[in-house]
């Protein structure tokens, strides 16, 4: 498959406009195939929505060991509560409540649940503990119904340079997959570093680093997936095509992607910290960002896809904004305050969700889990109806999407 959007036909509409009144079709030929458009929204510069037009193809099946249900909605514990405010408990009533089907389970959750279980005069808890409060968790799950798809982040791993920190931290990997054992789930993500001091971005070592603890995964009893996610502010890997490039290098069976459209969006789309939230060639470096990825990603090695959009700043993102941190990269701080679920315009969001998801459900082929992954600043509300708030956003919202894109069809 080649070609370019030169041909795509932008229409703007105003802002405000109901998710479901945007679908519209168009034809373009590409070397004489036919190919089906659908005019997704993206928000243009002066605050109005364009619409780029993205291909429907054919399905293919998803290539997990146990495949989840097509599609599953699901969500992470930290997008539903904050850890230390809001109990597990609350945080995976709601998730059920709600209608999601799977929860990412996130490590400070965790911790804190431990926490709460084993009281200590301090925050450290014991290798042993985190594995009873995982166990518990496993208990709420299965009483609620909600499969439990992941553990995550495990950060600040690829690329160290210090060779005892590497062991340790190789160490500690060991103890994620047994907390992910009494969990009983099957996959760990991992984001790339995002911590320039003290690492590198050099291939050969981020891929030995990924083959070690591949291996390791591989063989614990029941084996486990990693899932390697390129974060918008990756200190050396922050585009999709770069972590497809450690995966096809790293070769395990074990080892795959986690896309996330937020990240995609924000590295190539988005610029929280320039006047128009935008960058300078957004729309065609995403549609290059697109074709590439249904052209050379490996449906089977796309372990799990998480959706999220974020709010249109009002102001740049540098010195002098409430979300601005000295040292810290603008997409982390935008990412830290300000993301939202999809088809949430009314709250600002505007970055090219519904065109990302489309390329990798509808076009590439993926069949897996859908996870509602967010970070607000709303979410350390000390109010008991946080959790039951946020979870049904997230229901909406993967409503919202696949109504959009027609997954009942495919």
């Amino acid at each position: 498959m080649s070609g370019t959007f030169s041909g795509l036909e932008f229409d703007t509409i105003e802002r405000g406009r109901p998710c479901e009144s945007l679908a519209a079709s168009a034809q373009l030929e590409i070397k004489d195939v036919s190919i089906s458009y659908l005019s997704i929204p993206i928000y243009s510069k002066t605050n109005s929505i364009s619409y780029l037009q993205r291909r429907d193809t054919d399905e293919s099946s998803h290539g997990m060991s146990q495949p989840p249900p097509p599609l599953a909605p699901a969500t992470a514990t930290i997008s539903i509560g904050k850890p230390g405010t809001h109990s597990i408990e609350s945080i995976l009533k709601a998730i059920a409540g709600a209608g999601l089907k799977g929860v990412e389970i996130c490590y400070n959750n965790l911790v804190h649940h431990a926490i709460s279980r084993f009281p200590t005069k301090s925050d450290d808890v014991e290798h042993h503990q985190l594995l009873e409060a995982a166990k518990d968790i496993k208990r709420q799950c299965d009483e609620l119904h909600l499969t439990i798809i992941v553990l995550q982040p495990f950060s600040h791993y690829d690329g160290l340079l210090d060779s005892e920190l590497h062991q340790r931290m190789v160490a500690r990997f060991e103890r994620w997959l047994d907390i992910a054992k009494a969990l009983g789930c099957d996959t760990i993500q991992i984001p790339s570093n995002a911590t320039a001091s003290g690492t590198t971005g050099d291939l050969d070592k981020v891929v030995a680093d990924m083959v070690e603890i591949a291996d390791l995964a591989a063989k614990h009893d029941p084996a486990v997936k990693l899932a390697y996610e390129a974060l918008s502010w990756g200190a050396h890997i922050d585009l999709w095509e770069q972590s497809w490039e450690v995966v096809q290098r790293v070769d395990r069976s074990n080892f795959g992607l986690c896309l996330d459209t937020y990240h995609i969006a924000a590295r190539v789309f988005a610029d929280p910290a320039s006047e128009s939230g935008q960058m300078p060639n957004a729309k065609a470096d995403l549609v290059e960002s697109l074709l590439k990825l249904v052209k050379e990603v490996d449906v089977k090695k796309v372990f799990y896809l998480q959706l999220s959009d974020a709010e249109k700043l009002e102001s740049p993102l540098v010195e002098g904004h409430e979300f601005y941190e000295a040292g810290q990269p603008a997409r982390m701080s935008w990412s830290r305050n300000a993301r939202l679920f999809p088809c949430e315009e009314v709250l600002g969001g505007f970055l090219p969700v519904l065109s990302i998801t489309e390329a990798i459900v509808n076009e590439l082929g993926y069949r897996g889990w859908i996870s509602m992954e967010i970070f607000s600043r709303f979410l350390g509300e000390k109010s008991e109806s946080v959790p039951v708030e946020f979870a049904t956003r997230a229901m909406r919202s993967y409503r919202k999407v696949s109504e959009m894109l027609g997954w009942e069809s495919l």
